[in-house]
């Protein structure tokens, strides 16, 4: 799982997430950073309506962004515009956004060796079907994109549901590694 690469700190268990400081910072994980990471990037941008901000990135990105992907987002009513496949690199970096919550989308980056993240944010895997690796009729791809846009709308709108004000990080932690598994 994502975890590797992060040191335990059981003391800040007890503590809530609004702790934090806000708007919280998101990183979704794919290895090609071209469309499920993508769609989830704007998906929570567009619901968040600034208490979130998303980001996505790739271990190994393809350097471009699924037209289907960008497709299904703009018939949503989605905004693409600055979205582009990158490096998880990016955001391991010095003067990278620290993140709060990092959730890998496939299986391949769950299951890879990851950076280590600064501030150890609470990860989970919310692992969706890739879309990309389909083929098929046109329909077929189509549907696929719609269907992995479908899955993480209703993960995202699930995660912003939880009272993370209220709840301890154990909690937290627990409730987003549940939502991966529905």
């Amino acid at each position: 799982m994502l975890r590797a690469g992060l040191l335990p700190d059981f003391g800040r268990e007890r503590e809530s997430v609004a702790a934090m400081a806000g708007p919280y910072n998101v990183l979704f994980l794919c290895t090609g950073n071209s469309a499920r990471s993508i769609l989830a990037e704007a998906i929570l941008n567009h619901k968040a309506k600034g208490a979130f901000r998303a980001y996505s990135a790739g271990s190994h990105p393809t350097g471009a962004v699924r037209p289907e992907a960008l497709r299904q987002l703009t018939l949503a009513g989605l905004p693409t515009a600055g979205l582009r496949s990158k490096s998880w690199d990016e955001f391991a970096a010095p003067g990278a956004p620290t993140m709060n919550f990092v959730f890998t989308v496939c299986d391949n980056a769950a299951n890879e060796v990851c950076p280590l993240w600064p501030g150890q944010p609470m990860t989970a895997h919310w692992g969706v079907p890739d879309p990309a690796a389909v083929k098929g009729t046109p329909d077929e791809v189509e549907r696929a994109f719609r269907q992995a846009f479908s899955i993480l709308d209703r993960r995202i709108g699930l995660f912003l549901s939880l009272p993370l004000g209220t709840l301890e990080r154990f909690a937290v932690q627990r409730e987003i590694e549940d939502i991966g598994r529905r």
